[in-house]
């Protein structure tokens, strides 16, 4: 089972982000703020969890939890700060976005910007050993989920419904087929090789 806290002294929110990796799309982030004595048995890793259980998850993260937030950096911004400085931006909005300041944060992963006033540690595979930390990574990947789904319906042909903006080989030969939507990160490349050659967009 997954740990409580990383400290016991400060009141404490667990970050994530979910879209690092796609071709299309904002990067979402949540912050998660959970009672001191919460715990839950199948809370995990959004990546190791069935997307049903998720939404389930979900429900019951928002409805326990002393605080959450989650926010957004579109694929524009993501363009011109690139994909590591807009997950970090991410989860500052997320954290600013919080009704209750936490006094400590925890974040996945190995890297990030310091926050001005929140002092921070870094725990990586964090969403694994953390139930905040986890719980953000929840937020973070259904809300982004929602968000694929419904620009979807704009760009059926890119089955975003299904990928949720991931590369995909039926995305990747839309895009080089169609070329980039609006929505695209215009910094990612995109390549395919067909018939042993090498296709790339840039």
């Amino acid at each position: 089972m997954l740990l409580a806290r990383y400290q016991h002294e400060l009141l404490e929110a667990g970050c994530d982000e979910a879209g690092r990796g796609c071709l299309a799309g904002p990067v979402f982030a949540a912050a998660v703020i959970l009672p001191h004595d919460f715990e839950h048995e199948l809370l995990n890793d959004s990546k190791l969890i069935a997307e049903e259980l998720r939404y389930t998850l979900r429900a019951e993260i928002e409805q326990k939890a002393i605080a959450y937030a989650v926010a957004s950096v579109d694929n524009v911004e993501i363009d011109e700060i690139n994909i590591l400085n807009a997950s970090f931006l991410a989860m500052h909005r997320a954290i600013e976005k919080l009704h209750l300041q936490p006094q400590f944060l925890i974040i996945d992963g190995n890297r990030f910007n310091k926050h001005p006033t929140i002092p921070h540690a870094c725990v990586v595979q964090g969403d694994g050993k953390y139930f905040s930390i986890a719980a953000a990574s929840i937020l973070a990947k259904t809300y982004r989920d929602d968000y694929m789904k419904q620009i979807a319906a704009e760009h059926p042909e890119y089955d975003w419904h299904n990928n949720k903006g991931y590369g995909t080989l039926k995305h990747r030969q839309c895009i080089l087929k169609n070329g980039y939507t609006t929505y695209h990160r215009r910094s990612f490349s995109v390549s395919l090789e067909t018939d042993g050659v090498l296709i790339q967009v840039l």
